[in-house]
């Protein structure tokens, strides 16, 4: 299939075949696109959760009103915003730019202060805004790739971030859950599956000046 009929195909898939799981190297491949998606500077303001567990599944079900797909799916997967946006993590990525790239970190000094500058003119509540909206660009690959590959997906905001960040530890990590989501494979039984996709009409969607 062409992408387009590809991303037709999707939907947000609420009820999942708990008998298949994703194989390991098909896994991967979403992670990896995940990994490369584009985030404001390259930083990567986010980090992302692969929950397999059952137990703690289990209980992050409860912080998530119950939703069946979180437990049902075969993995969730939780991004989370760095809370901490500061010099020492721009420190951190020039280190990783200059390593990757092999140049000499002092060519890269005025790309740092320049980072540096942007990062610290904004508020921790600004930050912490422009940290959540790079982890959904990085959701989008997600859906995406899953799409792609014959992965179903289900993009969930409809959780209790404090809840989860509680039982995952997320606070001492620096981090606060933003969104979900969960892949693996629907269910045959699943009626949605076969349920027309609803859009606005391009001509009143796009608006082209």
């Amino acid at each position: 299939m062409a992408l387009l009929d590809k991303l037709k195909w999707r939907y947000a898939t609420k009820k999942f075949d708990t008998a298949k799981n994703i194989p390991a190297d098909t896994l991967q491949t979403l992670l990896d696109a995940i990994q490369l998606a584009p985030s404001s500077y390259g930083l990567q303001h986010y980090r992302v959760l692969v929950i397999k567990d059952a137990e703690t599944r289990e209980k992050l079900k409860a912080a998530g009103y119950g939703q069946p797909q979180i437990t049902d799916a075969s993995q969730l997967i939780v991004f989370a915003a760095e809370t901490n946006i500061d010099a020492d993590f721009v420190k951190h990525y020039i280190d990783n730019v200059a390593q990757t790239r092999n140049v000499p970190r002092e060519t890269l000094t005025g790309f740092e202060n320049m980072l540096v500058g942007a990062v610290s003119s904004r508020t921790p509540e600004q930050a912490l805004i422009w940290a959540q909206k790079q982890a959904y660009i990085g959701l989008g690959f997600l859906l995406a790739a899953a799409a792609e590959h014959g992965v179903d997906a289900c993009p969930m905001e409809g959780f209790d971030a404090a809840g989860f960040n509680e039982i995952l530890g997320l606070k001492e990590k620096g981090l606060t859950a933003t969104v979900i989501a969960t892949v693996g494979y629907r269910a045959q039984d699943d009626d949605l599956s076969h349920a027309a996709k609803v859009r606005r009409p391009a001509g009143e969607f796009f608006i082209h000046i």
